[in-house]
């Protein structure tokens, strides 16, 4: 087992994961600013689409990664924008032919958090788009993946590696929410456990 994370390492690897999911966008932001400054009109359409994804893509996502990791606010008692903000940042990570669905049940703050950080973590398995549960039943959440997706084993590996309690050999600020999934519920003495039958999920209780 390995020596669990400072707090400090922990704040270097969300920034480092946050950091990575919206440099691409920025950097087409840059790229269509530049563009324009060039004054050639002849790729004004291009530009203006390149805008707009882009600003899309990252209002989504920050939006998200603040409720998700910021400090605490009324949001996360709004279960609408809960499922609203969560919803908005799986359509940046799916497409048009293959979406990422969401179907959320919360009746309490106290999940509120652990539900948008797990979803993140099962999402980031999704190879070819899908569809995931998280549901709060008495005093557990479960966020579940539909057993027809397509998954990818190499993440699936090591975010059970996370969770037994060790690390990545490499990319290990990928795994990032996995680790914070586990500060956040040793705070309120809950545990997670990873389930893979009948599919795949987070159990938290």
């Amino acid at each position: 087992m390995s020596e669990p994370l400072t707090q400090t390492e922990l704040t270097e690897l969300i920034c480092t994961r946050i950091s990575h999911d919206v440099i691409g966008n920025v950097g087409a932001v840059s790229n269509a600013v530049e563009l324009l400054e060039e004054g050639d009109m002849d790729f004004l359409d291009d530009i203006r689409s390149i805008l707009k994804n882009s600003s899309t893509v990252l209002s989504a996502r920050l939006k998200f990664f603040r409720m998700a990791f910021g400090l605490n606010n009324a949001n996360l008692e709004d279960f609408m924008t809960i499922r609203a903000t969560t919803e908005n940042y799986l359509k940046t990570l799916g497409s048009q032919n293959y979406p990422i669905s969401l179907a959320l049940e919360l009746h309490t703050p106290r999940f509120a958090r652990a539900s948008m950080v797990a979803i993140m973590i099962l999402a980031d398995t999704l190879i070819k788009g899908g569809q995931i549960e998280a549901r709060e039943v008495g005093d557990k959440l479960a966020v579940i993946i539909s057993a027809s997706s397509s998954l990818s084993a190499e993440k699936i590996k090591n975010i059970k590696l996370v969770l037994s309690g060790n690390k990545p050999e490499n990319n290990i600020a990928q795994y990032a929410p996995v680790f914070y999934l586990q500060t956040l519920l040793a705070k309120q003495k809950r545990n997670v456990t990873f389930i893979e039958e009948p599919t795949l999920g987070l159990i938290m209780e």
